[in-house]
């Protein structure tokens, strides 16, 4: 069982360190724009959105942070083929640790020496690790802060909305209608927290045949569309299902740079517009 971050102050016998509030407000100030990436539902393809929106906007030049507070099943790391332990600096923050010249990443698995042990945490924990992951980290000036949620509405959304009240919610589903009953509910919890929604993401939107190069609806057509439409919520794109994108994430390898002219790659690209305006 991982045992939950420690700061400064809950070292035995030293006083305590600095207000953890206070510190994730100040780090926050240097961030101009902040995503949430969330889902009702799990499976589908949200942290690689996530990824790959935070390629896309580093590759335009922006300097971006991809934060995983998905506590108990973070993939990020293994999907960039990122491996080592989070340092610290001289002022004992946390260092992010470099994809790129233009993209830096904080996970929980950078943090666990074992990859494979359970994190067991409860709700106030939770809380904890994600305010540290923003106050006690060295995110420097950024231009975008990507934040993969694990699915649902639960702890991890709520802190998030709770410690970064002008974050901005892009949901990800697929077209199907099970995940679509999903998504309205992560609707439904963006307006209760008043969090504003910047847009729905449709992934999984369709499958090219390799062999005929026919389109093949696998799971549904237009989905996340018409929930768009119905609900006045901006729709930013679809992005169509590729067995290639599976392999890259399963080999650490960014998709976007193994397939330049892929139409997934182009429309990455357009959200990303869509996002840096």
């Amino acid at each position: 069982m991982a045992t939950p971050i420690k700061n400064k102050g809950q070292i035995a016998g030293q006083m305590p360190g600095p207000d953890p509030d206070e510190q994730a407000r100040q780090s926050l100030t240097r961030i101009k724009q902040k995503f949430i990436i969330m889902s009702g539902k799990g499976g589908v393809g949200k942290t690689s959105v996530s990824v790959n929106l935070a390629i896309a906007l580093a590759g335009m030049g922006h300097q971006v942070g991809l934060l995983d507070v998905d506590l108990h099943g973070p993939d990020i790391p293994h999907m960039l083929g990122i491996s080592g332990m989070l340092k610290a600096d001289d002022t004992q923050k946390m260092v992010p640790i470099a994809y790129s010249d233009h993209l830096k990443i904080i996970s929980m698995e950078s943090l666990m020496p074992n990859r494979d042990e359970a994190v067991i945490w409860r709700g106030p924990v939770k809380h904890g690790a994600i305010r540290q992951f923003i106050g006690d980290v060295s995110w420097g000036d950024l231009d975008y802060l990507i934040i993969d949620c694990p699915p649902g509405t639960g702890d991890e959304p709520l802190t998030v909305a709770q410690l970064i009240p002008d974050a901005k919610a892009v949901i990800v589903t697929t077209p199907q209608e099970v995940a679509l009953a999903d998504i309205r509910k992560s609707i439904s919890f963006c307006k209760n927290v008043r969090m504003e929604i910047f847009g729905i993401i449709e992934n999984m939107s369709g499958f090219t045949c390799p062999h005929c190069h026919k389109v093949v609806e696998l799971f549904g057509e237009g989905g996340g569309e018409k929930t768009a439409r119905n609900y006045g919520i901006p729709f930013l794109g679809k992005i169509a299902f590729d067995p290639e994108m599976v392999r890259c994430s399963d080999n650490g390898m960014a998709f976007q740079q193994q397939f330049t002219q892929s139409p997934i790659t182009a429309a990455f690209k357009k959200i990303a517009e869509k996002m840096a305006v």
